[in-house]
């Protein structure tokens, strides 16, 4: 099969796309034919070396595609089935792929659509989670617009929770369709929150990594009511808690997010789609960081 790989670090040049033997899924796995592959922020600060030292690597968690092929003592799919879920392997991208937890897609969605959702469902739903959010909290989230950010947004909604979202002034009508209430960041975010909510917040959720965790400790009254996906360093500096998926994933998000979607309570945009072989171009679109919705690839 066809997959991504790169044996240096450095440069989205780096990046090729190598023949490999085929994968075949172990128990409780499915293998599916890849029509399209999910593209994180975490693909290219692999590839420049600043998260796993290994090489070569494979690339990519989050696919969507059709069952081919069941491991030993699956039930719950069948061949020809379209499913969505996590390559735990970091080999999505790729022709083939193996799959240890997956979802039905959702009638709705197009194979595209399905693969921009694992990641960023599992990551807002693992920090909301870990916050605690529900009825009646108000939450703040620093960086709201882009694909964790807005999915944290609706989850946070859909559990009863009022939430402010930080974001550039081009993206705030999009977080008021989201159910949020916009604040622009950078200085004087905290009198802007404020504004909002004269008594703080009762949480708060660091996407961006800005560098803005003091001011979110001073809105919510505590590094404990703080969470961040993007700050590991500042989160040791204040005391914060850094959410990482090997402490634990929230897979249930999967299951649960077909009817939220089905019943118009939940979307994620596909900002935009690039051949598989294209991906050099999608790792420099996804580096430059201004992005609202998903980066694809499309497979097969």
């Amino acid at each position: 099969m066809r997959a991504a790989r790169f044996h240096r670090f450095g440069g989205p040049e780096v990046l090729e796309i190598v023949d490999l033997p085929d994968p075949h899924p172990g128990p409780g796995q499915v293998r599916i034919a890849v029509r399209a592959a999910g593209v994180n922020p975490s693909d290219w600060k692999k590839r420049k070396g600043l998260m796993d030292e290994q090489l070569p690597q494979t690339m990519g968690h989050e696919a969507a595609g059709v069952v081919d092929e069941l491991g030993e003592g699956t039930q719950d799919v069948a061949i020809g089935d379209r499913v969505f879920g996590f390559s735990v392997e970091g080999a999505a991208q790729a022709e083939l792929a193996v799959l240890s937890y997956y979802a039905p897609i959702p009638p709705s969605l197009d194979f595209p659509g399905a693969a921009a959702l694992p990641a960023a469902i599992e990551t807002a739903t693992r920090a909301l989670d870990q916050l605690g959010v529900g009825s009646g909290d108000t939450l703040l989230v620093n960086g709201a617009s882009g694909s964790v950010g807005s999915a944290a947004v609706q989850l946070a909604v859909v559990r009863g929770a009022r939430v402010i979202g930080t974001a550039g002034p081009a993206n705030h009508e999009y977080l008021h369709s989201l159910g949020a209430e916009p604040v622009a960041y950078g200085a004087g975010l905290v009198e802007r929150v404020r504004a909002l909510a004269p008594g703080g917040v009762d949480l708060a959720l660091d996407v961006a990594g800005s560098g803005v965790l003091p001011e979110l400790i001073e809105l919510a009254d505590s590094p404990e009511r703080v969470v961040t996906v993007a700050d590991f360093n500042g989160a040791q500096e204040h005391g914060v808690t850094f959410s990482r998926g090997d402490a634990g994933r929230a897979v249930h998000a999967l299951a649960e997010i077909g009817g939220l979607i089905e019943a118009g309570r939940f979307s994620l945009p596909v900002a935009r789609t690039f051949p598989l072989t294209e991906i050099a171009e999608a790792h420099r679109v996804s580096e430059d960081g201004h992005v609202r919705g998903k980066l694809v690839l499309l497979v097969g």
